[in-house]
């Protein structure tokens, strides 16, 4: 009887492999690969172990973590392979059209990444025994595999999530395989590995390129846009394994060719598990959607994406008892990978030529004959230009050419702001084109698609992130094509001089790169102060809010305009100056309403209870974006501590209503003294609907028993629903990234710098009342506010007349309210602009 691959793989692992000169992992790290977690370092020890013994191996260190963790690569190929190694990736990239000229080399890139979850901490095992075997020169399969591809192995994209897991996990195993669920080992504390340093997930990270492992990674992968990409998960200990196909809905840019190799790829690799008798899944629960993932990125840049999922992940340990009692192990865990892996290059080599043959077609039709409905896209150049410059940045990082627009008339195309097709409108020469007609076209479509097409609602993510909505820029969306009128050359920043000191140094409120500068200022104890109503001084005009950088009382700083100056070109902002504080319209620098901005001492509140994510995301938008002092608070330990050492305190979306526990009078104690809680998220449902406060999801009692009252007409009607019909009765209530308008007070410190609107991505089915004595900020003023993304039908019809960012005086304090989470992923840049304003605006 013919025996699998994964049998002859691991003999060869295992056995045989300890008879070659090459060490094997065992040999190596001195265990069995599946009888304890490896830490990152000795996986890279070994690494460089094989790289040294084996010429045609090449390891690329591409950057670091945040925890000075090296990241990197192995690229694998055959002798001849590799010794052309550069004119393979040149060719490959003149195929996609983003370098110019003809390819002479029909060479396949395979790329694997590995442990993008640190607690999936499979993957990074599996790598290495994946590594071992396709580098050993006495392994005849994988070496003729190797002749017509290029391997690129990334074995752990997330080293410190993975050391997180590995390191606490290592601690607490038992010496004896303990695989009882209720064991320490199998229950990880908060936060977990999942999240990198700063707790994203970056399997979501892909296309926004927040988090600095993503940057280092996508610049790398820029330089050679592979083929193929695996990307390898763990999930529940209760599913076998997953692999492509994947599940609907697929984004309907998928050519036939990429849904075709999925199947190649599930057939073979079902093969060697049907040969094992091991199960799996496919076509179900992973779709390819949502563009910032692992397999849907390298689809919508060309390749073959695939996302595989061995059952386990950080509950599993190195064992630990299923539902049904079977023991899932470490080492079987290993196995599952290894054979996806394995198979990825037998398929690539048997499948060489057409790989590159299709990848070349793919970029070939996009660029000439684009797919999507939208060929064109248009942002205004009158947008808020702080904005604006972080979305070109954006651009930039993801290879996506745009032009200037040039002065053209008679236009007409979907208005991202009013959420209406066929809107006339003109160009000027200050607006910006992206077209589809480009190597990057289709993920350019993807990004800026105004209603991605579901043929399925129940997805796995958000279903819509439309780039103008992210942003808060003022864009259209147009089905015919329009080429560039030229090179758009970005906004040139003048550097700011300092001369002889004026009353004031002016600057406008407009982004995040404002708030820094703000942080920046603050943190060298300089004075600042903003206007509460708009300004116009020596003929110059200013918004509320607005920063007025005034000499008087900031006699006590030395150097005072050096600093003020070198700090804003730092940042890159312009100031206006004024030798008056006797303003033309509004109010004097003298007056009242001209706020003085305290710095604030800033806590945020995390630990069990909390999302990680969300603290993650305010985390890190204080230390990276903001470089703003932040104190970080157990929320297990909250009752013990001085909150009089603190201004503002923020509460990070939460799961349940006892994550203070009885500190929470404590902490309202602390507002009503004058301090300023910010909740995100679920977070608002600590205070919503409690006596004393006026967030209330319903105004009156009649609509609260009209609403009940309708929704148990609903229920009614769904009572004889078939059963396989649960999942979807169940998202009929729920949201999955809805972008709606919301209306902001320009009036109120929370709506400064927001132009009077805002876009919210709704991935809650939080609805409240406008609230009666608090401060309306956001709203979403009626039903047809909605812009776009999956909402159920049960609450979209309730969502109009709602608050979606409020105030509410609380003694002399402040608890602000953010129904919404405003930062989402660190990618919805809009929103931290008026996360800055209830941090650093909001009751001073």
């Amino acid at each position: 009887m013919k025996k699998s691959l994964l049998t002859l793989s691991f003999a060869f692992v295992f056995v045989l492999g300890a008879l070659a000169q090459l060490q094997t992992p065992e040999q190596f790290l001195g265990y069995k690969p599946g009888d304890r977690f490896t830490p990152h370092h000795r996986m890279v020890d070994y690494f460089e172990y094989v790289a040294s013994q084996n010429p045609n191996i090449k390891i690329i260190q591409y950057g670091e973590t945040n925890e000075k963790r090296p990241l990197f690569v192995a690229i694998l190929s055959s002798p001849e392979n590799m010794a052309r190694l550069e004119q393979i990736r040149t060719d490959n990239l003149k195929r996609t059209g983003l370098m110019e000229g003809s390819p002479s080399t029909e060479v396949p890139i395979n790329w694997m990444s590995f442990n993008v979850h640190g607690n999936e901490s499979v993957g990074m095992e599996a790598a290495i025994s994946t590594f071992y075997t396709l580098a050993d020169p006495n392994n005849v399969k994988s070496q003729e595999w190797l002749k017509n591809q290029v391997v690129i192995l990334d074995p752990c994209i997330n080293p410190d999530g993975r050391d997180r897991y590995a390191m606490w996990y290592n601690q607490k195993m038992n010496t004896r395989l303990q695989p009882d669920p209720q064991s320490m080992e199998h229950n990880e504390p908060w936060p977990g590995g999942r999240a990198n340093h700063y707790l994203f997930d970056l399997n979501r990270d892909w296309a926004w390129q927040v988090q600095v492992e993503s940057q280092q990674r996508l610049k790398l992968y820029q330089q050679w846009m592979p083929q193929l990409h695996l990307d390898f998960h763990e999930q529940g200990v209760d599913n076998p394994f997953y692999m492509a196909p994947a599940a609907e809905p697929l984004h309907e840019q998928l050519t036939p060719f990429q849904h075709e190799f999925q199947d190649i790829f599930g057939r073979n690799t079902a093969k060697y598990f049907d040969q094992a008798g091991k199960f799996y899944f496919t076509k179900e629960r992973f779709d390819i959607l949502y563009p910032s993932y692992g397999d849907s990125y390298p689809m919508y840049n060309g390749a073959i994406g695939m996302t595989i999922e061995q059952g386990g992940s950080g509950r599993a340990g190195i064992g630990v008892y299923n539902s049904i009692g079977d023991t899932v192990t470490l080492s079987g865990r290993i196995a599952g990978h290894y054979t996806a892996a394995i198979s990825a290059v037998e398929v690539t080599s048997q499948n060489a030529k057409r790989l590159v043959d299709e990848f070349a077609t793919y970029f070939k039709t996009n660029s000439s004959n684009p797919k999507g409905k939208y060929k064109s896209f248009v942002i205004k150049g009158e947008s808020n230009p702080a904005q604006l410059a972080k979305l070109l940045e954006l651009m930039d990082k993801n290879g996506i050419r745009y032009g200037k627009a040039g002065s053209r008339a008679g236009l007409k195309g979907y208005e991202y702001q009013s959420g209406k097709p066929g809107v006339a409108f003109s160009t000027t020469e200050n607006d910006i084109i992206i077209n589809a007609y480009q190597p990057k076209g289709v993920l350019a479509q993807v990004l800026f698609e105004p209603n991605p097409v579901l043929n399925d609602s129940i997805t796995y993510d958000i279903t819509s992130w439309a780039m103008p909505y992210a942003f808060g820029l003022h864009a259209y969306a147009l089905e015919g094509r329009i080429d560039a009128a030229g090179q758009y050359e970005k906004p040139t920043f003048t550097p700011n001089t300092a001369g002889a000191t004026p009353v004031a140094y002016l600057a406008k409120w407009e982004g995040t790169r404002d708030a820094a500068f703000l942080a920046a200022l603050l943190n060298q104890k300089i004075r600042v102060k903003y206007a509460e109503y708009p300004f116009t001084v020596e003929g110059k005009s200013f918004p509320a809010g607005s920063l007025i950088i005034t000499k008087g009382g900031n006699e006590y700083v030395g150097n005072f305009d050096q600093k003020v100056v070198e700090t804003a070109n730092r940042f890159g902002v312009t100031l206006a100056t004024t030798q008056t504080g006797y303003v033309d319209k509004g109010k004097d620098f003298g007056s009242p309403n001209i706020r003085v901005i305290q710095a604030p001492k800033v806590a945020l509140v995390g630990g069990q209870g909390t999302s990680s994510l969300n603290y993650g995301e305010v985390w890190h938008f204080f230390e990276k974006e903001l470089d703003y002092p932040l104190v970080n608070l157990d929320a297990a330990n909250f009752g013990s501590y001085d909150l009089s050492k603190y201004d503002v305190i923020i509460l990070p979306s939460v799961f349940g209503s006892g994550l203070i526990g009885n500190a929470q009078t404590k902490l309202m104690d602390w507002v009503k003294a004058g301090g300023k809680v910010v909740a995100i998220d679920a977070a608002v449902n600590l205070f919503a609907n409690k006596e004393g406060f006026k967030l209330k999801t319903y105004d009156t009692d009649e609509e609260k028993k009209a609403a009940e009252k309708a929704a148990q007409e609903i229920a009614k009607e769904e009572r004889l629903e078939p059963f396989t019909e649960g999942e979807r009765l169940d998202i009929s209530g729920g949201t999955a990234g809805a972008i709606y308008e919301i209306k902001m007070d320009e009036t109120h410190p929370l709506g400064y710098g927001t132009g009077g609107k805002f876009y919210t991505l709704k991935n809650n089915s939080n609805r409240f009342a406008f609230m009666s004595g608090g401060v309306n900020a956001g709203i979403i003023a009626e039903n047809d506010s909605y812009r776009t993304g999956f909402i159920g039908y049960k609450i979209k019809s309730q969502m109009g007349q709602s608050v979606v960012i409020g105030a509410e005086r609380q003694g002399r304090g402040q608890v602000v309210y953010f129904v919404d989470n405003p930062i989402f992923r660190g990618f919805w840049e809009s929103g931290k602009l008026i996360l800055s304003n209830a941090i650093f605006m909001v009751g001073q």
